[in-house]
């Protein structure tokens, strides 16, 4: 177990003593300085809680490290040998030396025994695996001894720990004594059967066995069987007594280990003379005092321990507990001062305020503190309700109240107590060396205290990482049950520490082990430094307003590039003052008052929130933290236009539809906007969410125009109908957000006249718009040759209005237009085609002709140009491409290929076409602001494969493709119903490779694989089939990792890069685009919850739930967070996680198994493991159990996808019966699995090198 002393791996071992392993990848948190205790824990490893409690034990058995210490590298030699074969470096002894030493001095709360371990020998498994407490004292002992062979040290065990027993029996015949002597190391006495130590030691040493009857003794002296007396007697007393309580036992009636629980007293301090042999010496010589209490809690086959410790050398500073804080004396007018004060307290107490209630209970508290974990018992005892039910809800947990309330309480000691800010200590600032003061006038000694320090020693709770202060009482607790003593250890009352080595952690430490410590504190202090610096730096962008506008309702900036955006780092510990002062001193021409006010994006643009007016403040404090934006101003007006700020001035942004001048039978064409398939037009408004709505309607138009909201949608086809609402006329007092108006809802304007139409037909107060298939047209423009003359080709312009439906193929519409213009002879069979134009004129590649109207994407009542050239055909595209510059930047070339061809044939095809030779040449794609894009990297493939769709642009760039390092990322885009009226053409451009009809490709993006999510998202919104798609910041994107064309993930951490977020080449990822901006933390689960129809086998439509996972992970926290949702209590919801693929429902029980007080509950395991599995996007389904009785999930499509998959078993076991024949027929019955047997349990062993 403890492996060769003069070998060591060294694959990732620090040859310095003291650092441990060194840390990969970035530098990580500096480990904190020692807390008020001022002792030092050690780190678990996974395991190693056994290893701990002893170590520490031996670290304060004072007289055993000061002799450890006293060993030198002459001869122990130095770790820095340890590699050296021909060194003999003793590594045990060194590794327990430097422990010791950083144990003492290092100025941090744990210490790791990484090092020690390692020079054991011991590898991962065994740190993960727990080992039995004594077995190792004794091996560690032995090993010890061995690696000090030969050294000045060789005794050192011996001399302190070893002692001597002497069995005897006696004669009763001739009184001869035959008497055999032993060495211990440690006692072991029995537990089973006594009621304590005492007896325990008095079975073993006072009490005689009989040898009588059939159990007769055969005497040497007599040579015959005789009757005899055997007893046992100590005959050496070692300085250091360690005992081992036998708690596990096996019971041979069940076959099996177990614990034993019951009551086993020891004393603090027990004189041995009864059971010694000598009865002669002084008193003193037999007398021990407890020092140390190894503890184990659990059963026999794992558990954890921990180590009761007595600061022999009063290193430690002690606090005696809450609980055992009484005052001894207090003057009559003080006490009669504090009735006063509770009694008008108890009369001012409002129950429905928690911050009275435990005001009161602070303030009637002796101490004025009370622990955290004890204030909800006052409270329930004080109101006779508990938090949780009362308060919790509207405040969270009573921990959460208190850190919000910091102008009246006053946390101390790392949190655990809390205290009114008024009577706090004063040394809650600094760390005092002295104990809790209950009022600041008067400096008391406690009972507690008094009878817990009568030899100025006092007790420490020493468990793995923590260090807590306890007293002989809780001594007491551990005479019992599931956590109980396990391990004893006695000194000898006799050894007094001399007066020196009282409260002086560095006593007799070598003076190089000092400086190894004082240089790593100094590292300690730097990287605390620099940590400090850096976790305090906070990124704000400044927004100035001479650069920006008020537009729509909201702030944008007159340049479309980011200069009106400023990135300053700043110290968050620093005053709003100092940095007003560095924007001034940043702003040399910046003339008058200058204010400081919160903004933020929303999709209208940039709107204002708080203003930053306490220059004292702090950011922290004032709430400015990274990634904040400042908005710089005058604080009234930007350019002119007075700004509203705050909450209650948020612009929405809505959409406003009005009729088009074609559905009102108008020649002239002017509108505002965009006009839509159903024949409105389409126009964006924001405006402040605090606004009413008859301000809305008279910023839109006439105080007699109807203003509606949308209630149904139009059919697919374009046809139908759309149903919206009329607002009564009490709604136009009502604000937008008093009417639910959120961003992205729909208003159409009608003024009364417009009703007369056919097309708006009002019932009611609905009004309906209408807009029939068969009144749907399309106008057809012949366009001649690029190479007439002007007059002759405005000669030859034509118009034609041919009637057209979404079904009809284009083909038809082309054999109509030629028709309805008179071209057929006038062609004379040359070959034309159908295209369309954009907003800037532009032609666009001719559509396919096998399509409908429909399918190519093109509205009704649009026009259409007959252009000469022939139309491409199924198989074949129509690209545009250019040659070395972007297309705004010269002449495009068209060439019509087949899809089929490859990248390469391609590119081969343009350079003959644009006349260019020469093979360092490569295409790339054309981005949606005309600039030259993401190359085309696979020449092999063909230009179906390569993703290159009828109309793209190309361009011909000269050199190589990019180096490798890049990745190429398929991008689809979730969309959502406000999308799809925003983008239209989105639907219909990109057809859809996904299940279902939510997720549409938009393209590719090319990105190193070092950039960040934030970069990836910000390349998103350049796609061309995003142009028109309002994106303010990344943080409104969503990206969802595909896996299966199925959203596996979300990809979380702005700054992270797309290597570390283990995205490849090729990889498909999904964006989604919010209305409020997003930034998840690594623990937030983002659920989709529907709550269940009462009665009915169905759900009211699905909504997000974003559930912090991270602060209670389990089913509680789960039914917690949604009652929470909904206004109920965890106790009237019932919840169940969707299997889509099984069409089942798996319940999530809240139920927890009630247990006593005095055992702690089991730790509850989270949903993110088996066996659900809860990740981002499941569907949880709820019920109400106030009002729905029905408490299964399932619905009427679960059920029918469950009868499809029964269905498919049973053919497929069909199929695998016919195919197998005869051979099962024979097969005799299946083996159940195997069970799972316990690992057999490893005893731990040592190989120590000889040092001769």
């Amino acid at each position: 177990m403890f492996g060769d002393l003069f070998e060591e791996d060294g694959d990732g071992f620090s040859s310095t003593p003291g650092t441990g392993k060194p840390v990969k990848g970035r530098e990580c948190e500096p480990p904190p300085p020692r807390g008020k205790v001022q002792l030092c824990g050690i780190k678990n490893q996974g395991g190693t809680c056994y290893l701990n409690s002893l170590i520490q034990t031996l670290l304060f058995t004072p007289e055993l490290r000061e002799e450890l210490f006293s060993l030198g590298p002459d001869e122990l030699g130095c770790l820095a040998d340890k590699d050296n074969p021909e060194a003999k470096v003793r590594v045990i002894p060194l590794e327990l030396q430097s422990l010791f030493a950083r144990l003492l001095l290092a100025d941090e709360q744990t210490a790791s025994t990484t090092d020690l371990t390692d020079s054991f020998g011991w590898t991962n498994n065994e740190e993960m695996a727990q080992q039995d407490v004594q077995e190792l004292n004794r091996i560690l002992f032995s090993a010890l001894e061995s690696s000090l062979v030969d050294t000045s040290g060789s005794r050192l065990i011996h001399r302190l720990y070893h002692g001597t027993l002497v069995n005897q029996i006696t004669c009763k015949e001739c009184g001869n004594i035959s008497e055999r002597q032993e060495d211990f190391l440690d006692l072991t006495v029995s537990v089973r059967g006594v009621s304590g130590l005492e007896e325990a030691l008095w079975n073993m040493f006072v009490e005689e066995e009989l040898f009588e009857g059939n159990n007769l003794y055969r005497c040497s002296k007599c040579d015959q069987l005789v009757r005899a007396a055997k007893s046992a007697k100590l005959r050496d007393l070692p300085p250091f007594l360690t005992i081992s309580l036998l708690r596990f036992n096996f019971d041979f009636a069940k076959c099996e280990r177990y614990k034993e629980t019951g009551s086993y007293v020891f004393p603090l301090t027990f004189n041995l003379r009864a059971f010694c042999e000598q009865s002669n010496w002084s008193d003193s010589e037999y007398s021990y005092e407890l020092f140390s209490v190894i503890i184990h809690k659990g059963g026999c086959y794992g558990g954890h321990y921990h180590v009761y410790i007595k600061d022999v050398d009063q290193l430690g500073h002690w606090e005696a507990p809450d609980e055992d804080v009484k005052v001894k004396t207090k003057t009559w007018r003080q006490e009669a001062r504090v009735t006063e004060d509770k009694s008008e307290i108890e009369n001012s107490v409002d129950a429905d305020d928690p911050l009275s209630v435990l005001t009161a209970i602070l303030a009637q508290e002796e101490s004025n503190s009370v622990l955290v974990d004890q204030l909800g018992q006052k409270l329930l005892n004080k109101t006779g309700t508990p938090w949780s039910k009362k308060y919790k809800k509207q405040y969270g947990t009573i921990s959460k109240f208190l850190q919000s309330h910091p102008e009246v309480f006053l946390l101390v000691s790392n949190g655990t107590r809390v205290a009114l800010k008024s009577a706090a200590p004063a040394a809650a600032e600094s760390v005092s060396t002295e104990p809790f003061s209950p009022t600041a006038a008067v400096t008391e000694t406690t009972e507690a205290e008094a009878s817990d320090t009568s030899d100025g020693c006092h007790w420490f709770d020493l468990n793995d990482s923590t260090v807590t202060a306890i007293t002989e009482k809780d001594i007491e607790k551990q005479f019992q049950g599931k956590e109980s003593a396990y391990m004893l250890f006695y000194r000898k009352s006799t050894m007094k520490r001399p007066q020196e080595a009282i409260g002086n952690a560095g006593y007799k430490v070598p003076p190089h082990l000092l400086e190894m410590v004082q240089e790593e504190n100094a590292r300690l202090l730097q990287r605390r430094t620099e940590f400090d610096a850096t976790s305090n730096s906070i990124e704000v962008r400044l927004h100035l307003a001479p650069r920006y506008r008020c537009e729509n309702g909201a702030l944008h900036p007159t340049a479309p590039n980011n200069d009106s955006i400023i990135t300053v780092t700043f110290d968050r510990r620093q005053t709003v003052g100092d940095l007003r002062l560095a924007v001034y001193q940043m702003q040399d021409l910046w003339d008058g008052d200058m204010a400081l006010t919160v903004a933020k994006n929303v999709p209208a643009g940039l709107h204002l929130y708080d203003t930053l007016t306490d220059d004292q403040m702090s950011l922290y404090s004032a709430g400015v933290c990274n990634g904040t934006d400042l908005f710089v101003w005058n604080g009234r007006e930007v350019n002119g236009v007075t700004m509203q700020t705050g909450a209650e001035w948020e612009p929405v942004l809505l959409t406003v539809f009005r009729p088009s001048a074609e559905q009102l039978g108008c020649e002239d064409e002017s509108g505002v906007g965009e006009g839509d398939a159903d024949g409105l037009v389409r126009s964006m408004k924001a405006f402040a969410g605090g606004a009413t709505l008859g301000t809305v309607l008279e910023a839109l138009g006439p105080q007699e125009a109807l203003l509606c909201q949308e209630q149904s949608r139009p059919g697919a086809d374009g046809g139908g109908a759309s149903g919206w609402k009329v607002f009564p006329p009490q709604d136009l007092q009502r604000t937008l957000r008093d009417l639910s108006l959120k961003d992205g809802d729909a208003l159409l304007l009608l003024q009364p006249k417009e009703l007369d139409s056919s097309i708006f037909n009002m019932n009611g107060d609905i009004v309906t718009v209408t807009t029939p298939s068969d009144c749907r047209w399309l106008q057809v423009e012949f366009c001649p040759r690029s190479g007439m003359q002007e007059e002759d080709a405005e000669q030859d312009k034509r118009r034609s209005k041919v009637s057209a439906s979404g079904n009809m193929l284009l083909s038809e519409v082309k054999a109509k237009a030629l028709e309805g213009l008179q071209l057929l002879d006038k062609l004379n069979g040359l070959e034309c085609c159908l295209r369309q134009t954009d907003r800037s004129g532009k032609r666009l590649p001719p559509v396919h002709e096998h399509l409908s109207v429909r399918d190519a994407g093109i509205r009704l009542m649009t026009s259409l140009f007959l252009c000469p050239g022939p139309a491409p055909t199924a198989q074949q595209l129509f690209l545009y491409f250019s040659v070395g510059l972007a297309p705004s930047d010269g002449q495009e070339l068209e060439v019509t290929v087949e899809e089929s061809l490859t990248v390469k044939e391609c590119l081969k095809k343009m350079l003959l076409m644009a006349r260019l030779e020469g093979d360092s040449w490569h295409l790339r794609r054309v981005d949606w602001c005309e600039e030259i894009g993401e190359p085309l990297m696979d020449e092999n493939a063909s230009l179906k494969e390569a993703k290159v769709l009828h109309g793209d642009t190309l361009v011909l760039v000269e050199g190589q493709l990019p180096p490798k390092g890049y990745l190429k990322l398929s991008v689809r885009m979730s969309m959502d119903p406000f999308d799809s009226s925003s983008v239209p053409e989105l639907y219909q451009e990109f057809p859809t490779e996904c299940s279902g009809s939510e997720m549409r490709f938009v393209g590719y993006v090319e990105i190193s694989e070092e950039a960040s999510l934030d970069d990836f998202k910000t390349q998103v919104t350049t796609l061309p089939a995003l142009h028109d798609v309002c994106v303010p910041s990344p943080a409104f994107l969503r990206v969802w990792m595909l896996e299966g064309r199925k959203l596996a993930r979300i990809l979380r951490g702005k700054q992270q890069t797309l290597r570390k977020l283990k995205l490849g080449n090729g990889a498909e990822v999904c964006v989604q685009r919010l209305m409020k901006e997003e930034d998840l933390g690594l623990k937030d689960l983002l659920l989709t919850v529907q709550m269940g129809v009462p009665g009915e086998k169905a759900y009211y439509p699905a909504e997000e739930f974003l559930w912090d996972a991270g602060r209670d992970g389990t089913a509680r926290g789960l039914y917690a967070a949604l009652a929470t949702q909904y206004g109920l209590t965890p106790d009237n919801l019932l919840l169940a996680k969707h299997l889509p693929d099984k069409h089942t429902w798996m319940p999530v029980s809240n139920w927890t198994q009630q247990v006593s007080k005095r055992k702690k509950k089991r730790k509850a395991e989270g949903l993110q493991a088996a066996p659900f599995y809860l990740k981002d996007g499941d569907i949880i389904g709820v019920k109400n159990l106030l009002i729905d009785t029905n408490k299964e999930f399932s619905t009427v499509q679960d059920e029918i996808g469950q009868q499809r998959l029964r269905e498919e078993a049973a053919n497929h076991k069909t199929r695998e019966n016919a195919g197998s024949g005869d051979c099962t027929q024979n097969t005799g019955p299946k083996k159940s699995g195997p069970t799972k047997n316990r690992k057999p349990e490893v005893a731990l062993s040592i190989n120590v090198g000889l040092f001769r």
